[in-house]
């Protein structure tokens, strides 16, 4: 998805006068969003759960390319956003004994360096696209850390009720709720307390907007900070905006959810 500056974060990319605009200003990127509109109808037409629906856009993604897939256009721009949430979770106390749960782990942009990180067994990883965990395994050869044992599991939903209570001390979901409807981040936010272990925490980032809230073709979505914050309260969960996270050149913003 493309990067968003701080002072962009208030725009509604759904109304048509942004679309009219963006169009004048890029009109190089018109075929490709006409090609991405038709994919959007195609692929609701056939699956009208979410979960489903973004599925295949998965699949389609990753089979043109694994980087673009998780929101990388370049392999140096995978490596950097892949650093840059390493460093952050380190800087903030990320250990190797720590058991780490990763929603959404992808091809492993970020996680084949916690895998490196931690403890042998301790890096747990899963997503919604059977495609992209074959494209984690490969990333997990190429980098030589089978001894490392990580479990990179399939979901179909974020309940994550295959997964054990208490385990988890960090649980990190990154640039997962900028994809997902209210229901989907409802239902994590149900459940993940669950998992984490009592001084644990949950780092998720996502599209924040000031104004309306919004999606684009039902891939993109953006929210208010309260409105985030609120729903985790609803679940029993502290969460904060992570100031420090909006200084990183990223686009997106993080919220860290506790135990309350």
């Amino acid at each position: 998805m493309p990067e968003i500056s701080a002072p962009r974060r208030s725009r509604n990319r759904s109304r048509l006068a942004h679309k009219v605009s963006y169009a004048v200003r890029h009109p190089q990127r018109i075929p490709a969003h006409v090609r991405r509109a038709a994919r959007d109808a195609w692929l609701r037409a056939r699956h009208r759960d979410h979960i489903a629906y973004y599925r295949a856009v998965m699949a389609s993604d990753t089979a043109r390319s694994p980087e673009g897939a998780v929101g990388s256009a370049t392999q140096e721009r995978w490596l950097a956003l892949g650093q840059m949430q390493f460093d952050y979770l380190t800087e903030h106390g990320l250990k190797p004994q720590d058991r780490m749960l990763e929603i959404g782990c992808g091809n492993l942009r970020a996680g084949w360096r916690f895998i490196d990180h931690l403890e042998p067994g301790n890096y747990y990883g899963i997503d919604i696209s059977p495609d992209i965990l074959l494209e984690a395994q490969r990333t997990l050869v190429r980098r030589n850390l089978q001894d490392k044992l990580p479990h990179l599991m399939l979901a179909t939903d974020l309940t994550l009720d295959f997964l054990p209570s208490g385990r988890f001390s960090v649980v990190h979901a990154h640039s997962v709720f900028s994809h997902s409807p209210p229901e989907v981040i409802d239902q994590c936010l149900a459940h993940v307390g669950r998992v984490m272990a009592p001084d644990g925490f949950f780092d998720f980032t996502f599209d924040r907007t000031a104004g309306a809230e919004h999606h684009v073709l039902r891939e993109d979505f953006y929210y208010r900070t309260e409105t985030l914050v609120a729903l985790a309260e609803r679940h029993g969960l502290a969460a904060r905006l992570m100031e420090d996270w909006e200084r990183r050149p990223h686009g997106q913003s993080k919220i860290r959810v506790t135990h309350s």
